[in-house]
This record gives C-alpha cells, structure tokens and sequence, in this order.
C-alpha cells in the first residue's frame, strides 16, 4: 500500500476545462470514495491517478514517486472497472492469475496468489468455470479477485457496482468493506451513489464541476456540509431546503436561532433533514401544513406536505403512519440539527465535531 498525493491537478481537453487545482493527500491504507454528478471530473481523475489520462498540470505521487510520466504498468496500482473486462474463453483461476502470466512470474507463486484471492471472495468452487457460468456479482468478484493477485501499492475502483441490481450491490458493498479491512489496503472508489459513499468511506471527495466541495469523514459532511451543494447532495432523501426571501417575518425569527439573531440578514436558505422534523398531535410546533402525499416504506413513512409559509417539504416518521392527502398537520422541528446557508450557498454557523 501507499500514500497518494494530488498536487494542483488540472486537466483540459483544448478549451475545455474539466478539472481545476486538485489537491488532495491519501493516507496508506485509507478508503477514499470519490462522488458527484455524471460530469464532475471523478471518473476523470481516477484514470489519471491510473495513467490512462495524460495531466494537463499539476503532479501526481505515489509512494515517493512522481507517476506523470509512467506508464499505467510502472505505476503499480489494480483497477476494477464498471465493466468485468474478463476474458471469455479463460476460466476464473486463468484470468485472476494472467497478469503474472503475461509477466512470467513462477507458476507456483500464481497458483498460491490465485488460491489465496479465491479464499477471500469465495471464489474456491468456481476456479474452473468461465465467466459466461457465473452470475453478475461474480463475475466482479473475479475482476477484484484478479486486482488483489497484482498486490499493488493501490486499487482504483471506477463504479464497480453500476452494473449489478440492488440486492447484489448492497451484498458488494459488503464485500468490498471487508476486502478493505482484510488487505488494509489504499483504495480510491469512484461512485455517484452517496449511499455508496456513506458506507464505504474512510473519507469521501464531494466533487462538482470539476472542482472538490468538500472533503471529509461521512459523517462530517452529512451533520456539517460547508455548502448547499454538499447540504442536497449528501443524505437521503434530500435536506429540506427553504429560501428566506419569500418566507413570513415572524416564521423567519421562528426558525432562526435567537443566539444567531444578529446575522440573521445573512440567512439566505434555511436547511433541515427529513428525519429532523416530526408530524405531532400537540405540543410546541414551528409549521403547520396539509399533507400531499404518504409514502409507506415499511421502517418509515415518508410525508410529503405543503407547509405555510414554506412551501413543500417532507417529513420522515417513523414505522407506518395514518395519514391522508388533504389532512391538516402539525409539524415540530428540531432546530438544534437545521442548517442555514448566505446567499452564495456557504454555511453559517457550522457546529462544531
């Protein structure tokens, strides 16, 4: 394993500028996911950490060694793609084991690498099969199986999981946070579903438009996020977000902190989560509202209302609830976990860790 340094990375096809001042430090042996929207440069930056994509500017360190010019063979990492990338007519044993074929290595030192990655993805009883006999999530399993045979200082996983249905990837999922915890292992993860991000990462790179939002722990960007893109990215459902300019004067002295009163000028978007909100009989209440539509998914309900003053906004609650379009609702906030955001989306008033 290694550490990876990003150093002022940049990168342009002609005029068109796709990512601009990169840094970022990757400790040995961390989890780092990398996550945006389709076009946010993620992809982009992981293959030219892999050097399949030449810098525009900037270096790119791995270990102690400057990799700008290396090719992705000297640079000594593995990468998972979306696609399985196997061979067809080789069986399991042969494409985990072929890059130290093609190398030459000794075949007893392959057959010991094979055997050991097989042990760890389970992979023992499908040695002899090809990969047209192995379902989806086997056939990635086969493609980190060949990955750990390498050894590399790194993995480098682009959207490994896009390809598989929803039972599959949460099973992957699991699969690769215990791969990671085996091997202690460098790994930069590629991925537009912050879920993926949420309950793989040690750290995870906010991008957007070719520039980072935000880098942090998961839980650091979900209680704490530094702007209103890292604020609706993050998390879902999405945060509740509410302008200000159009919002009641008294509901706006409400929702505001009186500690915060002072600045409240500056309060362009009030924030709040969906599971920090509460629909209640009695008690003290910050919004009234009528709800539009239940969304009953077992463990929650999902409440979607048109509040006074506010507009539409959802409510989780817990378990089933008996709710019904039209209905007049109470809705009680807990104002110790909102977010408040000026004008130009930075946060105010960020709580401390």
């Amino acid at each position: 394993m290694a550490r990876i340094q990003l150093q002022n990375i940049s990168k342009s096809y002609g005029p068109v500028s796709v990512l601009d001042d990169i840094n970022l430090d990757i400790d040995e042996g961390e989890f780092i996911v990398l996550v945006g929207p389709s076009g946010c440069g993620k992809s982009t930056l992981l293959r030219m950490i892999a050097g399949l994509e030449t810098v525009t500017g900037g270096d790119i360190l791995i270990g102690d060694t400057l990799v700008n010019e290396l090719r992705p063979r000297e640079r000594d990492i593995a990468m998972v793609f979306q696609s399985y990338a196997l061979y067809p007519h080789m069986d399991v044993e042969r494409n985990m084991g072929f890059s130290m074929e093609i190398r030459k290595e000794d075949k007893t030192l392959r057959a010991e690498r094979v055997g050991e990655a097989a042990g760890i993805l389970g992979l023992g009883k499908l040695l002899g099969r090809t990969p047209k006999a192995l379902s989806g999530g086997q056939r990635q399993r086969v493609a980190m199986g060949r990955a750990i045979v390498r050894d590399p200082k790194a993995f480098l996983f682009d959207e490994p999981l896009s390809n598989l249905d929803a039972a599959l990837r949460v099973e992957m999922r699991l699969e690769i946070a215990k791969l990671h915890k085996r091997l202690d292992a460098t790994m930069i993860y590629v991925t537009h579903d912050q879920v993926e991000a949420l309950t793989l990462a040690d750290r995870i790179v906010v991008m957007n438009a070719g520039h980072i939002q935000q880098v942090g722990t998961p839980m650091e960007l979900y209680d704490q996020p530094h702007n209103l893109f890292v604020a609706q990215f993050i998390g879902s459902p999405n945060m509740n977000i509410v302008g200000t300019d159009t919002m009641p004067d008294a509901l706006k002295a409400t929702l505001l902190p009186k500690s915060k009163q002072s600045a409240s000028a500056k309060v362009a978007h009030f924030g709040i989560r969906p599971e920090h909100t509460m629909i209640i009989e009695n008690g003290e209440h910050q919004l009234t509202g009528q709800v539009i539509i239940a969304e009953r998914l077992g463990s929650d309900t999902n409440v979607y209302i048109e509040a006074d003053g506010i507009g539409q906004m959802l409510v989780r609650q817990r378990g089933d609830v008996s709710l019904a379009a039209g209905q007049q609702v109470k809705v009680q906030l807990d104002l110790t976990k909102a977010h408040y955001f000026n004008a130009d989306g930075e946060a105010l008033f960020l709580r401390e860790a």
